[in-house]
């Protein structure tokens, strides 16, 4: 039976992108937990920072994880803070193939400019904001038994690079 497939990395990795590609490749569904989050309290990430707490949030990400862990193996995809939750990776792991995508700050930054403003990197300078963020969360992330460069490459490539993890190694 196949394992979880749960991708970590940076906001703006492109986690949410490329986990849809691999779900589609190995024909099943993928959870975005933030999109999750947003249909269930009908508001942006933003908003549910803003309203309830960076604590809080966490929580209902916690929580929206485990619940998918509970089901059917699928491909989730978590917020980039979620990895950095001591605990979470090693409980993950047990029914997981974790993978990290490692994408260069600068590059995510860019990437993130683009959609939804992130209630963490609201700074002067997104890019140095970026680098702070993974010099405080890549000791987690790189706790993943698998790392995906998506820095340089088309996200197709890093999908089938992926895929191929998930069947070698996730029983897919």
């Amino acid at each position: 039976m196949p394992r979880h497939l749960v991708l970590v990395g940076l906001p703006g990795a492109g986690k949410s992108t490329i986990g849809r590609m691999v779900a589609e490749e190995l024909g099943t569904s993928v959870m975005d937990v933030d999109a999750f989050l947003v249909r269930q309290m009908g508001m942006p990430v933003s908003q549910i920072f803003g309203k309830y707490g960076e604590a809080e949030f966490r929580s209902m990400e916690r929580g929206a994880v485990r619940a998918a862990l509970a089901g059917p193996p699928l491909v989730l995809v978590p917020g980039g803070g979620w990895a950095a939750q001591e605990g979470e990776l090693e409980a993950a792991a047990a029914s997981s193939l974790i993978v990290y995508l490692k994408c260069p700050p600068a590059t995510a930054a860019k990437r993130v400019e683009r959609g939804e403003v992130r209630p963490l990197l609201r700074a002067e300078d997104p890019a140095e904001r970026m680098r702070a963020l993974l010099a405080e969360r890549e000791p987690y992330y790189l706790r993943a038994p698998h790392h995906v460069d998506v820095g340089q490459q088309p996200a197709q490539a890093a999908a089938a690079a992926i895929v191929a993890i998930a069947k070698r190694d996730g029983g897919w």
